[in-house]
């Protein structure tokens, strides 16, 4: 058990191990690698979102506005493409006005030493409202098909897109743990005034984490408008909340400084596991929300609890009262013997 707890990333992944079970009993069809790739498929949004969500909250900070910023993304490269522009570039003006929404907020975080939770409710409203400013309300259609190939499966029945979300995940984890940079993020978010004294860049790493938030959002939206084929005028509403879930599902603590990338991508999926099966199963739409926060808040219980157990358990052994290895559990007294010579 006191592993799962030091690991959640593996206690992540037994639960989506646990919930194909069930599916797989319930229905042995859907056993398959094509439902493993609908899946997965499905979650690249929010996988996208997750880590960006992890690297500011890595830092004790948290941004809100990232769905806005999807909205904002997709509109960027829908209207690109629409205007005759190709699509590598359409894709590099995205990532730039992602960039520089991630940039703004950091420098309100950063600069202005506005509350981050405060600051990214404003650039929420911001961002929605200059995207429907920008298209007048209008839905963005008839993009090209350049866009919708790069979701259409190429190896192993995953896209293009797809191996590009892979690749995002496993450079930013190898990043975060082997890295002086990556170190960085965890060492700001988990004791800022020791992160000075040793040198560390403090707000150069902030403005940074929340600046790859925003890159990492615009590419959710280039995901977002290949996969859908048009671009709503609420794209993105609500994904702020579920990349922020994901992450807590996935072991990255709100105060800071813990957590990988892999348990961010782990929650993810399994978020959106939960949703392929209530789709799978045909149960009606709005039970999507419910049952995903009763799971979220079922986890967070049962985490709180056990931590609190392994807690009591490492106090019980700091301070002596039992011994590993110390069979029948018998009392250790906490005290050494005193040295004779000093008494």
């Amino acid at each position: 058990m006191r592993s799962l707890l030091k690991n959640r990333e593996l206690s992540a992944f037994l639960a989506i191990l646990a919930l194909f079970g069930v599916l797989v009993v319930l229905n042995p069809a859907y056993l398959s690698l094509q439902t493993l790739g609908m899946i997965f498929a499905s979650s690249q949004i929010l996988i996208l979102l997750a880590i960006g969500a992890a690297l500011v909250m890595l830092t004790r900070n948290i941004d809100v506005s990232v769905g806005s910023t999807v909205g904002l993304c997709a509109i960027a490269v829908g209207v690109a493409l629409n205007s005759g522009y190709s699509l590598p570039l359409a894709m590099g003006f995205a990532l730039a006005v992602g960039a520089l929404a991630g940039a703004f907020n950091g420098l309100l975080v950063v600069g202005l030493r506005i509350p981050a939770i405060v600051a990214t409710l404003g650039t929420l409203g911001l961002y929605r409202g200059a995207m429907l400013l920008w298209t007048g309300g209008k839905w963005i259609e008839g993009l090209p098909p350049s866009l919708k190939s790069l979701s259409e499966p190429v190896a192993l029945g995953i896209s293009p897109l797809g191996i590009m979300v892979l690749c995002l995940a496993a450079g930013g984890a190898w990043l975060l743990a082997r890295t002086a940079f990556g170190r960085d993020f965890y060492a700001v978010g988990d004791n800022l005034a020791a992160a000075r004294q040793l040198g560390v860049a403090v707000n150069r790493t902030r403005l940074i984490a929340f600046t790859l938030n925003g890159m990492l959002a615009a590419c959710a939206g280039i995901v977002f408008a290949s996969q859908i084929g048009f671009v709503p005028n609420q794209t993105g509403s609500g994904l702020e909340m579920k990349a922020i879930a994901a992450c807590v599902l996935g072991g990255i603590s709100l105060l800071g400084g813990t957590g990988t990338l892999i348990g961010a991508l782990l929650g993810a999926f399994f978020l959106t596991q939960i949703d392929t099966v209530l789709v799978l199963f045909k149960l009606p739409a709005w039970w999507n929300d419910f049952i995903a926060g009763l799971v979220l808040l079922g986890v967070l219980v049962l985490d709180g609890r056990l931590r609190q157990a392994l807690a009591r358990h490492q106090r019980a052994l700091k301070y002596g009262r039992f011994q590993p290895g110390n069979k029948g559990g018998k009392h250790v007294t906490p005290f050494p013997k005193r040295n004779k010579e000093v008494a």
